[in-house]
């Protein structure tokens, strides 16, 4: 067996394309590289068990470091410190403040419902995802996706992820299956009932590696763990050999961060970062820190529109992330007909990873804007636009369901959650969305 994601060979196509992302040249490389007989296209997940070369895995190794020490024309609009972040985030608000606890029992199960519905689905392409529905007359997407008629090949064409078929598709959804989306606030959960607000990113680091298998992260995550057990330290675990540090995997670890400082953008914020940092810089930073902060905001506030202001509010206004929040809120906002809102991301967006953070960022804000506050019409407009379908239907359906409350969320898709959560993480497995909305505001109330 072989892991990707953590050998040089495999990360150099995605290093040339996060280059290109970010203004660098990397002709000369590319062109050392190719001439090595490597392959500069980005390696998909699996695509090999065959090891390189070691004369070819050395130059990788080689190239990823030079990518790294080149400058990128947007590193002074797009810091990653703290102490640069914090000088624009807004001053002056309580240190949090007691929350519904409807509400914090609507995140949870928001975030639960929304990432089940995108399971099935993720990696697969939007027409994928159209082609499916409405070869089973389903189109638009209005319920849990099923295989009941759905013609052979189309099947064949666009096969459900291998990993979650099983649990969340209509016909067999039997409790909340595990799913990184909860498992990382979970954990993050039980990091702030342990080490409590001053928590460091190495303690982050040691609970990933006290309950985090490494084939249980992925991407940036499973490059900052490989870092982690060659020695490095943060934040040097983000950014050695790291060309994921731009990718979606932060911001879907920042919910409980929120939830545990409701309305205090800036305290979410900053606990966001801590975790962030372990595997991320720049945008993939932005990514968690707007949703700390959104989540915070989501328990106290009336609209989206505040939500979205209070994710901004903590996001470099100069940064791409920024951008693209600005014109998918834009894009969503003129245009009431989906489709073409999507299209619009996709015109601007559609050339970035399927997990990248900006391209996902766009489609979770466009979602919110679009669905105002209706959870159903949220998490379905989300999961139909394609990408990263099961962290997007996470975000968009915790932050929905932090506005609504359990209570006035549709049962048809909470009842078959059947208030029960599967994991392997210790201590979690079985643990109902009312316990873990009882233990967060137990960690906020200690935090305050």
């Amino acid at each position: 067996m072989r892991l990707t994601w953590i050998q040089s060979e495999d990360l150099v196509g995605h290093a040339f394309a996060q280059a290109a992302e970010d203004g660098v040249d990397v002709a000369d490389l590319r062109s050392r590289w190719t001439a090595a007989g490597g392959d500069d296209a980005p390696v998909r997940s699996g695509a090999s068990d065959v090891a390189a070369p070691p004369e070819l895995r050395a130059l990788a190794a080689e190239l990823l470091d030079e990518i790294d020490a080149r400058p990128s024309p947007f590193d002074a609009a797009e810091p990653t410190a703290l102490d640069e972040l914090r000088a624009a985030w807004p001053a002056g608000e309580p240190g949090g403040v007691a929350p519904s606890p409807d509400r914090v029992h609507g995140a949870w199960l928001g975030r639960a419902a929304g990432c089940l519905l995108g399971k099935p689905v993720e990696k697969i392409s939007r027409a994928g995802i159209r082609e499916i529905l409405e070869a089973t007359g389903r189109w638009p997407l209005a319920g849990w996706f099923t295989a009941a008629g759905l013609p052979d090949d189309v099947a064949a064409r666009w096969p459900w992820n291998r990993r979650s078929a099983t649990t969340s598709l209509a016909e067999n959804i039997d409790g909340m299956p595990e799913d990184d989306d909860l498992n990382f606030p979970m954990l993050n959960l039980a990091l702030l009932e342990t080490r409590g607000a001053d928590f460091t990113t190495v303690d982050v680091a040691e609970s990933w590696l006290a309950s985090l298998p490494a084939g249980r992260v992925f991407t940036a995550e499973r490059v900052a763990y490989r870092n982690l057990l060659l020695g490095h330290l943060p934040p040097a675990t983000a950014t050695v050999r790291n060309p994921f540090r731009d990718w979606i995997g932060a911001q879907i670890r920042g919910d409980v961060f929120g939830w545990t400082r409701p309305g205090d953008r800036a305290g979410a914020a900053e606990l966001a970062w801590r975790d962030a940092v372990l595997s991320h810089t720049r945008n993939g930073v932005y990514g968690e820190l707007f949703a700390a902060a959104a989540c915070s905001a989501a328990l106290v506030a009336s609209s989206v529109d505040e939500v979205l202001d209070a994710g901004l509010s903590v996001v470099p206004a100069s940064s791409r992330y920024a951008e693209a929040v600005r014109f998918a809120r834009e894009a969503a906002a003129k245009e009431p007909g989906w489709e073409a809102v999507v299209d619009a991301i996709e015109a601007r967006y559609g050339h970035l990873h399927w997990v990248h953070v900006l391209n996902n960022a766009a489609l979770v804000v466009a979602a919110l804007v679009h669905g105002d506050g209706d959870y159903e019409r949220s998490i379905t407009a989300v999961v139909s636009g394609g990408w990263d379908t099961d962290s997007n239907g996470a975000t968009v359906g915790s932050i929905v369901g932090a506005l609504t409350g359990a209570a006035a969320l549709p049962q048809r898709w909470i009842a078959p959650l059947r208030n029960r959560m599967s994991t392997t993480l210790a201590g979690f497995d079985g643990i109902g969305f009312d316990a873990l909305a009882a233990r967060t505001i137990a960690a906020g109330e200690a935090l305050r």
